[in-house]
């Protein structure tokens, strides 16, 4: 495989190439993974950037609807969006559905529009373990905007935010009152959070929940990186495509606030930080399945805590003290 013209007809919008691109950093094998350093060393060259929206939220609240008609919204302004959907793994077989096309059918017939839908496998967090890389490509490929949907995990779904610029927390109405939104992780997390499907017969029940969690949020701590007013909560309906406008309002007010006090490109560098930190700690994590005697010894020290010869902290010492020998 040509790197350079494969990064070249990425930047160029070819949208085969950039399904490769992102097959490429998604895989797992060594000879792939140098390949996609390489790659996206050529990438970063094109210094564009797309707007980064992780859109959380929990089965069944309408993720999948929501994306498709704010991304049409968007298309319809004359943007390009790219949504990267992260689908479940099963724990027993490690395979996924990987139906999200199927679920966003205007959007992904529409040519401003690309939909990957990737599986999380082991990654724990929401996110496939590849997303950012993806999310780089995409950039470079052109999008003005990606959107990054989660799995949907529940409280701990939070290192989307770690790859987003904005993160964005879709609700059902009557899901939960005022102190469903005081509780850590995913609600601190938030920027946005919006109570979808406010239409038909649940639209007064959005109404009251959007209510709630407005005030639930003043009861949290004020972030450095956001104005007086942010974060907040707002009712939508994907079904009826009522209030996407509005919420879109506010995704670029909270992103040009930032721009201009600092906070965007600052926010940008410690998400670098964080995933090199993450990249160390794979890898490291990855020698004790791949170096010979660090495997063995994780067998060994696997069978004695099983036959109960040692405790599980014992052993886990035991392998400490190997690790820093080696």
């Amino acid at each position: 495989m040509d790197i350079q013209t494969l990064a070249d007809a990425v930047k160029n919008g070819e949208r085969r190439a950039l399904a490769r691109a992102i097959t490429l950093v998604e895989s797992a094998r060594a000879d792939h993974r140098a390949q996609a350093a390489e790659l996206l060393e050529a990438l970063a060259s094109s210094g564009r950037q797309a707007l980064r929206i992780g859109l959380s939220g929990t089965p069944g609240v309408g993720k999948s609807t929501f994306i498709e008609s704010f991304g049409m919204m968007l298309i319809g302004q004359g943007l390009r969006v790219a949504v990267l959907a992260v689908d479940p793994s099963s724990t027993r077989s490690g395979g996924s559905i990987l139906g999200d096309k199927t679920r966003m059918d205007r959007l992904s017939r529409e040519k401003a529009a690309f939909i990957r839908p990737s599986p999380s496998q082991t990654h724990l967090g929401g996110v496939a373990r590849r997303s950012r890389e993806a999310v780089a490509v995409c950039e470079a490929a052109g999008f003005d905007v990606v959107l990054i949907e989660t799995v949907g995990v529940g409280q701990s779904e939070t290192v989307v935010a770690q790859m987003a610029d904005l993160f964005v927390l879709l609700l059902a109405p009557a899901g939960g009152d005022e102190l469903q939104g005081v509780k850590r992780g995913i609600m601190e997390m938030a920027d946005l959070i919006l109570v979808n499907k406010a239409d038909g017969d649940l639209k007064s029940a959005a109404t009251r929940t959007m209510a709630d969690y407005a005030g639930a949020l003043r009861l949290l701590r004020k972030r450095a990186q956001d104005p007086q007013d942010f974060p907040k909560a707002m009712a939508v309906s994907a079904l009826e495509e009522n209030g996407l406008q509005t919420a879109w309002d506010e995704m670029t007010t909270l992103i040009d606030w930032r721009r201009e006090n600092g906070f965007y490109d600052s926010t940008r560098a410690e998400q670098a930080r964080f995933w090199f930190e993450e990249d160390v700690r794979q890898a490291l994590l990855a020698q004790l399945t791949t170096h010979g005697p660090l495997r063995d010894a994780m067998t060994d020290l696997g069978g004695a805590v099983a036959r109960g010869e040692l405790t599980p902290a014992l052993a886990a010492q035991k392998m400490q003290g190997l690790l820093q020998r080696t």
